[in-house]
């Protein structure tokens, strides 16, 4: 294949990026010389060097190197040679880059010598851990047949040159991530937008696409520009009806059936699910599994539903385990905007939201000039400000990150759409003997809904435990086993079970002093204050009234020490939760499920009603 053929097919494969990434296509043939060639040619027109700030001392956000323009002529922007490949020095995840540190002494010394740090210090891994945030790049891997898990995003630090190129907001060069599909190996590409003579500082804007002279880029811009955005109001204002809708597939949804379903109770009503376990579990002869969804009573989908309207037409007397619009409480930042209704305006002694049991969350998307504000005024008041940072919509601990760090903060801000929510610094804690340590817990509630109109909600009286690996503290917040208690998707992660009965026993002797029929009467009360959050208004800003929807949730709580007493707080509800292990320990957790939403039998002994 001749070299023609060869740019033709580059081309091919990489025009989509080029363009996206807005590469002037006059630098497209040498970007393939090149790329091709494995051409790292930057230093034979830049030279790296250290700045001397003299006997001031450098600032946290100070520089440590600048890149400044060595060639004789000069760079021409219009030269289509003057493009250049810049190398990648270390490419990570969040939750590896410890261990790859610990790992690998000749990597601590390469990050040492790009971020200014003592690599003989005691601390020298910290120091980077803490350094990173102003360093690093990213980038993630959208596509068909991509596992989740490898679409969270990779961090990447640019080699020496292209770490030292500084932040400027009129840059006269761009960097760009781009991506050799031959070998599938990631590059930067540098290129000139303006052209440069010898002796010239080179910079890039780090913070393309975002308007300039707004609060929201300070607020990006803190780990390379300290900004005081204290004074910035961070009260919170509920969105309007379209931010409810965006992102979400439309619901054929106006009032719901005025009747319910009417059924035939002289035989078994037909099932027909999408979920395994129920369809393995639900044994109780009063129903019957059914292959058919035309035929069935009950429709069990482990899909989302969206056409309400035309089921009630359709097949009025058919019950759904969904109820319209309830993504107001399954979707991380959509829970907390309905639970903050009715709420008062933020503690002025330790600015925590009322309700108790509603953690201090913020959309890291849409209000982060607001949060910055927040951090800052408890930074000025010395309260504690350690955040859990989580995706909008991922479950199992994907994607999420504890830190008191706003810079990382800041910098996790821009890989999707995320929440930070305030951590619980002061768990309740659970010893297990067999590690010699108190580790953090949290209790799983499964609600069953049957009405919004009139609300009508219960809770499955066993509820279920999971447990830290490792003793807590607020230290190591990237060691998943101590901070963590999601451990059954961890191969190498022991999965401590408990049933809630053992675990009741347990709680008499650790906290004497602390009845748990009272703990569990403020987790109810929790629970229903949050349903009538969820319920007050019309859709789509609450949950939809149906007389054909049914659906179980799973509530996931932290108890936390508030002034010497337990105060439960809500962490997430969870749309089509696992019950495996709810049909291990309980045979019959489906059938009294069944019974309780479609044929009205409340079973006293396994529920608890949660509405007033």
């Amino acid at each position: 294949m001749d070299g023609v053929d060869l740019y033709a097919q580059f081309i091919a494969l990489h025009r989509p990026q080029l363009q996206v990434s807005g590469v002037p296509e006059k630098f497209w043939r040498c970007l393939f010389q090149k790329v091709s060639n494995e051409i790292f040619d930057a230093g034979n027109a830049f030279s790296l060097l250290l700045i001397d700030y003299g006997d001031e001392p450098r600032e946290e956000c100070d520089p440590v190197w600048t890149v400044c323009v060595t060639k004789e002529d000069g760079i021409s922007a219009d030269d289509p040679e003057a493009v250049y490949l810049i190398d990648h020095a270390w490419t990570f995840r969040v939750d590896q880059a410890r261990s790859q540190l610990n790992a690998m002494p000749q990597l601590v010394d390469r990050m040492a010598g790009i971020m200014g740090i003592n690599s003989e210090d005691d601390n020298c891994v910290e120091k980077i851990m803490k350094s990173i945030w102003k360093y690093c790049q990213s980038y993630s891997i959208q596509a068909n047949g991509v596992a989740v898990e490898d679409q969270i995003s990779i961090w990447y630090i640019m080699d020496e040159l292209g770490s030292g190129i500084n932040h400027s907001d009129d840059p006269n060069f761009r960097i760009v991530p781009f991506l050799y599909i031959p070998s599938q190996i990631t590059y930067s590409i540098l290129f000139p937008i303006e052209s440069t003579e010898a002796g010239d500082v080179i910079s890039r804007d780090y913070l393309e696409n975002i308007p300039k002279d707004t609060l929201y880029r300070d607020a990006l811009l803190l780990p390379w520009k300290h900004s005081d955005l204290s004074g910035e109001d961070f009260t919170q204002i509920e969105p309007s009806e379209d931010y409810f809708l965006e992102g979400h597939a439309s619901e054929n949804y106006t009032d719901g059936p005025t009747e319910y379903p009417v059924i035939d109770t002289n035989r078994p009503l037909r099932v027909y699910s999408e979920y395994e376990v129920l369809t393995n579990s639900l044994t109780d002869p009063a129903f019957e599994i059914v292959d058919d969804p035309e035929s069935a009573d009950i429709l069990w989908l482990a899909t989302h539903f969206k056409t309400f309207d035309e089921f009630a037409q359709s097949t009025p007397n058919k019950f759904i385990n969904q109820f319209p619009y309830e993504f107001v409480l399954t979707i991380k930042d959509l829970l907390s905007i309905v639970c903050r209704r009715g709420v008062k305006d933020s503690s002025s002694e330790d600015l925590s939201t009322l309700h108790r049991w509603l953690p201090t969350t913020y959309n890291l998307r849409t209000e982060l000039v607001k949060f910055v504000s927040y951090y800052q005024n408890r930074q000025k008041k010395k309260l504690d400000n350690h955040w859990i940072i989580k995706p909008f919509n991922l479950a199992r601990g994907l994607d999420t990150y504890i830190t008191s760090d706003l810079i990382q903060i800041t910098r996790l801000s821009q890989t999707g759409p995320k929440i930070a929510q305030k951590y619980v610094e002061d768990p309740v804690l659970f010893e297990r003997q067999e590690l010699g340590g108190k580790v953090k817990f949290d209790v799983r509630y499964v609600i069953l809904l049957k009405d919004v109109e009139n609300l009508e909600a219960y809770v499955y009286s066993n509820f279920f435990l999971r447990f830290a690996n490792k003793s807590f503290a607020l230290t190591n917040f990237d060691d998943y086993e101590q901070h963590f208690t999601v451990m059954n998707y961890r191969e190498e992660a022991e999965l401590r079970h408990i049933k809630c009965s053992e675990f009741l026993d347990m709680w008499v002797q650790q906290y004497p002093d602390h009845s748990w029929n009272e703990v569990e009467d403020n987790i109810c009360s929790m629970l229903n204050e949050a349903f009538v959050c969820a319920t007050s208004k019309k859709p789509p800003c609450a949950i939809g009234a149906c007389k054909q929807s049914r659906a179980l949730y799973a509530a996931d709580i932290m108890l936390a020490w508030e002034n010497g007493r337990i105060q439960p707080k809500l962490l997430e509800i969870n749309w089509m939760p696992d019950c495996k292990r709810a049909c291990d320990y309980y045979p019959d957790f489906y059938n009294d499920i069944f019974k309780l939403l479609f044929l009205n039998e409340a079973n006293d002994g396994v529920f608890r009603k949660i509405s007033e």
